[in-house]
């Protein structure tokens, strides 16, 4: 079967969007409660609980990828029988990972306490917690989970959004109550499980009503199993290293400078993960398109997939870094108040963050949908350490500040260069990568630019009133990026591209 990847990318970025902005909004509402109800130390606290999490989630060991990616090609091929067998799989595998997650996840448990530094909420057991906690995460493997496989290979993943889309509003109407009725923070997290729960359920159903001839019955052949965990194997680093960099800060954060600084840090960097989960609208709603090409298409029509999509996450990422220079410490301002701001050199290291990380998200997009972890395994493990390494040292040097430079210099100098290199190796030319490189330049060069010149007119806004100079701040942000973007690229096949592209999507959101 052909999937059609523009028709289902685009529907999938509309509803993802949609989700991506109310899943945005909703936590913002419940962080703000949650602080003012509650207290800064029960969001440091929920912080870490999903950072240590996220380190138990290694046991996953990139299941998920590998057998994604192993239906593609049966898909192209109506070959249900296969698809069966892969399900079958695939449940197997998520069953062995609940339970090995649950198992280290107790044996953590006795050293809770020494990633913790200074003082915790008096009126609650962070072991109690942190079990329910565990448990939530457990479930998410044991209920169906393998079934969310085939909406994703299919490029179906608006009917997973409009599922989360339910279960979210359940849950935080629920949470809602918790803390404002209750103040209780345990109801706060049992909600997580029951919606969780719910949630699996409710896709596992609508899964079967789309493909009701997916079944996880039958056996794949010897030799087709170990090419599965072979891939499995080869994403076990990749798995390790984006563990490590996602989790080592808050982790480091809490056991060198306790939790009321990992609350602060964790609301800068709520506004950045939220940014990140619009802009990964993209990269999912694209990822099964980009794989189904690069079987049925040729290299020289995937470089310029490439090439589209790097002009179009280089001009979003471009203009999100530069609101990040020109709102930040407004918009932080008026949520939490002066008290809770830290220092706009944090503000610079948050805005170079973000454009690093998603222009190496890119790369690993392509990478992921070429399914070439092996020649990839040592890259993540690499970079992660090296990000662990200077997390460590700089933390004691620099605080907060050398924490983010640690992430940002790790993935610019070690994991970027590693990662092109085995991209134009394996999947386009290696002699394409300086005309790359060079494309890459002048769209940095441009955002910098155009930054630059942001930051010093947004400096003469008004002051008096922070609502307005939000308002005014992006006014010019949007302005400079559109203008300088088109005087720069107007003539270029990549921005033609992304013109037609916003065209359908406006079309498929009126219908």
């Amino acid at each position: 079967m052909k999937i059609e990847r523009t028709k289902n990318a685009s529907r999938n970025i509309v509803s993802g969007t949609f989700l991506k902005v109310y899943q945005m909004i909703m936590p913002f509402i419940m962080r703000t409660i949650m602080i003012y109800a509650l207290g800064e130390q029960y969001l440091g606290l929920n912080s870490l609980f999903t950072s240590i999490l996220q380190v138990l989630n290694i046991a996953e060991l990139g299941v998920g990828s590998a057998m994604v990616f192993s239906m593609y090609e049966p898909i192209s091929k109506d070959d249900t029988k296969k698809i069966n067998a892969l399900m079958r799989l695939y449940r197997k595998y998520y069953r062995i990972i609940g339970g090995i997650i649950l198992t280290a996840g107790l044996v953590i448990l006795p050293f809770l306490h020494n990633l913790i530094k200074g003082e915790t909420p008096n009126d609650i057991n962070i072991y109690i917690l942190y079990l329910l906690n565990l448990f939530a995460t457990v479930l998410s493997y044991w209920m169906f989970a393998y079934r969310n496989s085939i909406l994703t290979a299919y490029q179906r993943v608006d009917i997973a959004n409009k599922v989360s889309i339910i279960t979210d509003t359940l849950k935080y109407i629920f949470q809602i109550c918790a803390i404002i009725l209750f103040k209780n923070y345990y109801l706060y997290v049992i909600v997580i499980i029951i919606t969780q729960i719910i949630n699996n359920i409710m896709r596992a159903i609508v899964s079967y009503k789309i493909y009701p001839n997916y079944k996880p019955i039958g056996f794949l052949d010897i030799d087709e199993t170990k090419k599965i965990n072979k891939r499995i194997q080869d994403l076990f680093t990749s798995k390790i290293g984006m563990v490590i960099v996602n989790s080592a800060d808050n982790i480091v954060i809490s056991a060198f400078l306790g939790l009321r600084i990992l609350a602060i840090y964790q609301n800068y960097f709520f506004v950045v993960s939220a940014i990140i989960g619009i802009v990964s609208i993209i990269y999912v709603s694209c990822l099964a398109g980009v794989g189904n090409s690069l079987i049925t298409e040729t290299k020289e029509k995937n470089y310029i997939v490439f090439k589209r999509l790097t002009f179009l996450v280089c001009w979003i990422s471009g203009f999100c870094t530069i609101c990040f220079l020109c709102l930040y410490q407004p918009f932080m301002e008026l949520w939490m108040g002066p008290e809770r701001l830290l220092d706009y050199s944090a503000v610079v290291c948050f805005a170079l963050y973000f454009f690093v990380f998603e222009i190496n998200t890119l790369l690993n997009m392509f990478k992921d949908a070429a399914g070439i972890w092996h020649s990839d395994r040592f890259r993540p493990l690499v970079t992660a350490m090296s990000n662990l390494i200077m997390n460590l040292i700089l933390v004691n040097i620099w605080g907060i500040y050398g924490v983010l430079l640690s992430t940002v210099l790790s993935t610019l100098f070690v994991g970027m260069p590693w990662l092109m290199h085995n991209l134009f190796t394996t999947v386009f030319s290696r002699a394409l990568i300086k005309d790359y490189l060079m494309q890459i330049v002048k769209y940095v060069l441009l955002v910098a630019c155009t930054a630059i010149i942001a930051v010093f007119v947004c400096s003469f806004t008004v002051r008096t009133s922070l609502l307005l100079q939000l308002l005014l701040n992006l006014l010019i942000c949007i302005s400079l990026n559109v203008l300088f973007f088109y005087l720069a690229f107007c003539k270029t096949e990549e921005f033609a591209y992304c013109v037609e592209l916003c065209s359908k999507m406006v079309k498929k959101w009126k219908k």
